[in-house]
């Protein structure tokens, strides 16, 4: 049974979805390791901020969070939050898709509230980046690093192979509007 937070909980959910998306759009796709060409035929053309740092390489950009109930409420909202993400990603994504969650994944971390949480999942993301071949493929990455983060904290770790029903958002199978391309079954 799934548990869905109520008042905050469901306020912080909500605001790092809005806020993760509108990152997105704000800023695009952007290029993560040099020299890598990415989907969209984009070769090695890392965005930098004015500052000279690439966008979403740079440091974590939030002060340490030091309330101990705040930081695992909002972990759990974290995780809740790209769990779900990545089980509702198309299975056979388009290039674009696949560069709009790598993007995504690494402006979460950059821009997560706890900047020492957010330090920690950066170091897991230089060693492991996130997998968007596929819903499959990002989900079991998914669990994979929230193992390791698990692991790190003293927690228990996951069954990855239960990681959909762990994570499920009662959302059915509905594709999202404008979907043009087919899933497979």
């Amino acid at each position: 049974m799934i548990h869905i937070p109520s008042g905050k909980g469901r306020f912080v959910i909500l605001a790092l979805l809005v806020f993760a998306i509108s990152s997105f759009f704000l800023l695009g796709p952007y290029n993560v390791h040099p020299g890598y060409t990415s989907p969209l035929g984009q070769a090695d053309q890392q965005e930098k901020s004015p500052a000279g740092g690439a966008i979403l390489t740079g440091h974590a950009i939030a002060p340490k969070l030091s309330n101990a109930t705040a930081k695992a409420e909002l972990g759990r909202a974290a995780w809740k939050v790209l769990h779900t993400t990545f089980g509702r990603f198309p299975e056979k994504p388009t290039a674009e898709e696949q560069e709009a969650l790598r993007s995504y994944v690494h402006l979460f971390q950059r821009l997560y509230p706890c900047g020492d949480c957010a330090e920690h999942f950066g170091q897991v993301l230089s060693k492991y980046p996130p997998q968007v071949s596929s819903r499959s493929a990002a989900a079991m990455w998914g669990c994979f690093v929230h193992n390791i983060v698990n692991k790190r904290l003293k927690k228990p770790e996951f069954n990855c192979e239960e990681i959909g029903d762990a994570y499920d958002c009662g959302c059915g199978d509905e594709k999202p509007e404008g979907s043009d391309h087919k899933e497979a079954a």
